[in-house]
């Protein structure tokens, strides 16, 4: 590969306005005008499902992401945005957009991509249709399981200059199939507000003709449908299913403001954490609600998968300091509404609607409140709507988990912080994510360390109850070895928040398991994952433990349901290659590792694949690695530890020791928290300097 060049493996997603050529002839300027709306209106989208768009050609778009999973949900939203859009548009103004998406190799050369992924997902396309998605097998098969939607296989293809026939897939729209109920339930959520009165009266009447209805059906009915099918299964299922449980479902931006997509977000977030503080419900993380779109057809499958009996969706529409906010509470394994109400109120009001919402829900699943949980439904976070948005825009970078990431969600936090002072959620976003920067190589300990203490407790002195700030400094106290107050600190954060996530996964996966309390960790990451089933990191990291247990079996099983979620996960990667390396499979270790390679230029897969080629007698490769590494540890932060593994692997346990001292010497790293259970530090256990070592770690007073 020449200088300059990059090769990688990408989701590549072509877009093509269809008709666009004819309409050109017969209409200029009416052609310019829609293509500068279709530009913008798919502009706006490429960036919230983390697209790039590498260039335009004439009227159509290629655009490159990092996972299927998050093209084909990019592609969903661009074709619900323009179906929306065309339904009130006379034909001739109609804009019709047909997408195609493939996976595989490309290079990076000059700003531009190239590879056989662009060239097949180019052909593609052109078999999409107008409005339609196609997509590759190689697709197809990364996002079946992640994406709720349905797959028409098509008949096997040649493509222009792909030598070999391919087999591809249609994305069943969900608007392409509504059914009745369901279609009744759009027109009640879009229609203009109805007094209460003539609502309830409208409801009775059609209740009362469903009777009927059914009665009638009942006598003369075919089969049951996939729909009711799925309904009764779930019921059948629901026995399972905790009664006070919810998902809070993304809200549909109805604002012609695309700005105002986040401040949509911002309502439902805010909505589920206030759920989240009540001990009695169950409520699942936004992390995994956000995977699915405003108003599924799915209702009990998604309700399933999740793990809950009820579904909040919702609608949001902003003009100007004027606030409309439509929701429905609906029990997912009858499909029944048990409520639902439109708020009509100013911007400065949005809390309290948000808080209305959230006791109606309380009161509606019958869930038992303390005094200080109908407080926390009650309270605003901030006076500022500004420091608000900053705050979720922060949050949303720092879900995202890479270095970069984390980066640009400090950035929000602290610009959070000083437009309202006083705002303490901002002050433990801060401590949050200057916490990960360096678990992530994307800075030192000693940099970053005393600023997320500090904003950790600050947040703390804002407001006691501010459990994101509790479950940081909780993290953080574990990471500089004060084991017994990071337990402290993360049981308040539990009692706080019982349905925060986070906090159950870390208290799991860094404390507990750390302390070889293992039945208890993996307990707690079980529960993080229930509370936050798609959570990629959650699910990984649970993985993670029972590696520490030593649990091999289930650890790879579980990395692997981890990967049916995003096999382009490379975290999940590395940490199934570590497992596979403890459990004797060193090719299967190095296979994964390559593959983590291949999706980012981590340190920690670069480490685990030269300890792998070095003990399969590929030596040279091996330390060609820790050149490389020793090279990045000039430039940016690279874990002490993970040269300690190269020089084990090496057979240098001295030199291993002598880092692994330095490191607990200088506090230059965080690593030495987990020396007691690390799996890694397996072969250095008997060696005496080691055992003097986790003395000093573990003295006889601590757990």
């Amino acid at each position: 590969m020449s200088e300059g060049e990059q090769r990688k493996l990408a989701a590549i997603m072509f877009t093509d306005m269809v008709g666009y050529s004819a309409l050109s002839q017969c209409d200029d300027k009416l052609a310019l005008e829609l293509l500068e709306e279709h530009r913008q209106l798919l502009r706006a989208i490429f960036p919230r499902f983390n697209g790039t768009e590498i260039k335009t050609i004439g009227d159509a778009f290629l655009v490159e992401f990092n996972s299927a999973l998050e093209a084909a949900q990019c592609a969903i939203e661009i074709q619900r945005k323009l179906a929306k859009r065309n339904a009130d548009a006379p034909t001739e103004r109609q804009i019709q957009v047909r997408i195609g998406i493939h996976i595989g190799d490309v290079v990076h050369r000059g700003g531009d991509v190239y590879g056989d992924g662009v060239n097949v997902a180019s052909r593609i396309e052109q078999l999409a249709g107008a409005g339609g998605i196609c997509v590759s097998m190689d697709v197809e098969r990364q996002i079946r399981n992640a994406l709720e939607a349905r797959f028409e296989k098509l008949a096997p293809t040649e493509l222009k200059n792909i030598s070999v026939p391919m087999d591809l897939f249609r994305i069943v729209l969900p608007w392409e199939q509504k059914s009745e109920v369901r279609g009744q339930k759009s027109e009640i959520r879009k229609r203009d507000l109805v007094p209460a009165s003539r609502r309830f009266g409208l409801i009775g009447g059609l209740a009362l003709l469903l009777i009927v209805g059914i009665g009638w059906w009942w006598t003369t009915r075919s089969p049951v449908s996939t729909r009711e099918q799925s309904v009764s299964r779930i019921s059948d299922q629901a026995i399972n299913i905790p009664q006070k449980s919810i998902a809070v479902l993304p809200f549909d931006s109805l604002s012609e403001d695309k700005n105002n997509a986040f401040f949509a977000e911002g309502v439902q977030d805010e909505i589920l954490t206030r759920l989240a503080k009540v001990a009695d419900l169950k409520v699942i993380a936004r992390t995994s609600t956000q995977k699915f779109q405003s108003a599924p057809e799915n209702l009990p499958d998604i309700a399933k998968r999740l793990g809950v009996m009820n579904i909040l969706e919702g609608s949001v529409q902003k003009v100007n300091d004027q606030v409309r906010v439509n929701v429905q509470l609906i029990n997912a394994t009858t499909n029944a509404h048990l409520w639902a109400e439109i708020y009509d109120r100013k911007l400065t009001d949005i809390f309290s609607v948000e808080s209305d919402i959230a006791k109606t829900i309380a009161d509606t699943l019958q869930a038992k409140l303390t005094g200080s949980e109908k407080s926390a439904l009650s309270k605003k976070p901030t006076e500022n709507p500004e420091a608000y948005q900053l705050y979720l825009k922060g949050r949303f970078f720092w879900n995202k988990r890479t270095g970069e990431d984390l980066k640009v969600a400090l950035d929000y936090f602290q610009k959070a912080a000083a437009a309202d002072p006083n705002y303490a959620a901002a002050y433990a976003g801060v401590g949050d994510t200057c916490m990960l920067i360096p678990l992530f190589s994307a800075g030192t300990p000693k940099e970053y360390f005393p600023k997320a203490e500090t904003a950790a407790r600050h947040a703390i002195e804002l407001d006691e109850t501010n459990a994101e700030g509790h479950a940081a400094l909780a993290n953080l106290l574990f990471l500089e070895m004060n084991f017994t107050e990071s337990e402290k600190e993360f049981r308040r954060a539990i009692e706080l928040n019982p349905n925060y996530a986070t906090a159950h996964h870390w208290y799991g996966n860094s404390l507990l398991a750390s302390l070889g309390r293992f039945d208890e960790a993996i307990a707690e990451g079980k529960h993080s994952v229930e509370l936050d089933p798609l959570s990629l990191i959650n699910n990984a990291d649970l993985g993670s433990t029972l590696m520490v247990a030593r649990r091999y079996d289930e650890a790879i099983a579980q990395l692997q349901r981890t990967l049916a979620l995003d096999a382009n996960f490379y975290y999940a990667h590395w940490n199934l290659g570590e497992v596979l390396y403890y459990n004797g499979d060193l090719a299967g270790c190095i296979r994964e590792c390559e593959k983590a390679r291949s999706l980012e230029e981590d340190p920690e897969a670069l480490g685990l694949l030269a300890q792998a080629y070095i003990k399969t007698g590929r030596k040279a490769e091996g330390l060609k690695i820790l050149a490389e590494l020793n090279e990045t540890a000039r430039r940016s932060y690279v874990r002490p530890e993970l040269f300690a593994m190269i020089y084990m692997a090496l057979g240098d346990k001295s030199k291993a020791i002598r880092l692994l001292e330095d490191e607990y010497q200088n506090r230059d790293g965080f690593d030495l928290a987990g020396i007691k259970t690390d799996p890694r530090l397996d072969p250095l256990r008997d060696e005496p300097r080691f055992q003097e070592l986790l003395a000093k770690v573990f003295p006889a007073n601590r757990p």
